[in-house]
């Protein structure tokens, strides 16, 4: 399964990737964890003192790659963040994916990939999005099969919603603290995402009492999962001190597990997938990526492509 983090800036959106992706690695599931955010933070929190080699700067590689023998995309400059895989493509078994040569290993056996910051020669002229658009053709490439997860710390707030990045996950968990801040961001992204059929579940954190479950209550309705209670243990892990996931404090061990619990319990649709993918690919197309490349990005299309299995 395919789940993103998404949230406020400071909403612990990337403390609840790290945890919940090292939360099904210690079950013995194979993980993969992806750093989307522009604040690539994620390393540090799974425990590695050192990046991996940001997918942001290999962009023309991986779109070689990816691109394979498929004879509607003859070169990598013909391709962009949204282009879809067809027949001839190089599809990504979760094996290919973990197996990526720029990623790194955590202590406790996640796997990481990461877009990377921007660089000295971006400062100024480049957009983000240029960088999470690896992420977003490998997740397009990519067959995953039952009991094999990835996990993607998205860009803050609303920022998910400038590709199609955000119709790539089977279920989207939105961290939410409990204040006006954070759960206007939950109303935003709602809006956003509910003509594209995409799963949301809000997830609290940095809950102190009874008061605060009321308020997200109160707020996001049904949609509140479930929360995580101001913990010691967490804290202590962000400081840089020891952590395990045996430290942590048995209602926020509770929680993780219905995270993990509500994930596996969704139904993969490769239908929903299939068509969102054409659908952006078209629209960015027609927005900007034609005239970018000088070509008819629509004839990338595949119509006899079928994705899944």
């Amino acid at each position: 399964m395919r789940v993103a983090f998404v949230g406020k800036g400071g909403s612990g959106k990337t403390t609840m990737s790290a945890l919940f992706a090292r939360h099904v690695a210690e079950s013995g599931a194979p993980v993969v964890a992806m750093d989307a955010d522009i604040n690539q933070h994620l390393a540090l929190v799974l425990g590695l003192d050192r990046q991996p080699e940001p997918l942001g700067a290999h962009l023309t590689e991986i779109k070689d790659r990816l691109r394979g023998a498929n004879p509607r995309i003859p070169s990598a400059e013909a391709m962009v963040k949204t282009t879809p895989p067809g027949r001839g493509s190089t599809l990504l078994s979760f094996e290919d994916l973990a197996a990526d040569p720029y990623g790194l290993t955590a202590p406790d056996g996640v796997r990481l990939l990461a877009t990377g910051p921007f660089s000295e020669d971006d400062l100024g002229v480049a957009c983000y999005h240029s960088k999470v658009g690896a992420v977003e053709l490998l997740l397009n490439h990519l067959i995953d099969g039952p009991g094999e997860y990835v996990v993607v710390d998205m860009t803050a707030g609303a920022d998910s919603f400038a590709s199609g990045l955000f119709t790539r996950f089977d279920l989207t968990f939105l961290v939410a603290e409990p204040t006006r801040q954070g759960v206007s961001v939950y109303r935003q992204y709602r809006e956003y995402a509910a003509k594209y059929d995409v799963a949301l579940a809000v997830v609290g954190n940095k809950v102190h009492g009874p008061s605060d479950v009321d308020f997200l209550r109160e707020q996001v309705g049904d949609d509140l999962l479930t929360w995580m209670e101001h913990s010691a243990a967490v804290r202590a892990m962000e400081q840089g001190r020891h952590f395990t996931l045996d430290d942590l404090e048995p209602v926020n061990a509770d929680a993780l597990a219905l995270l993990r619990k509500t994930l596996d319990e969704q139904e993969k649709d490769w239908e929903r997938f299939g068509r969102q993918t054409v659908e952006f690919h078209l629209r960015n197309a027609r927005a900007w990526a034609n005239e970018r490349t000088g070509t008819d990005l629509a004839e990338q299309v595949d119509p006899d492509f079928v994705y899944g299995p």
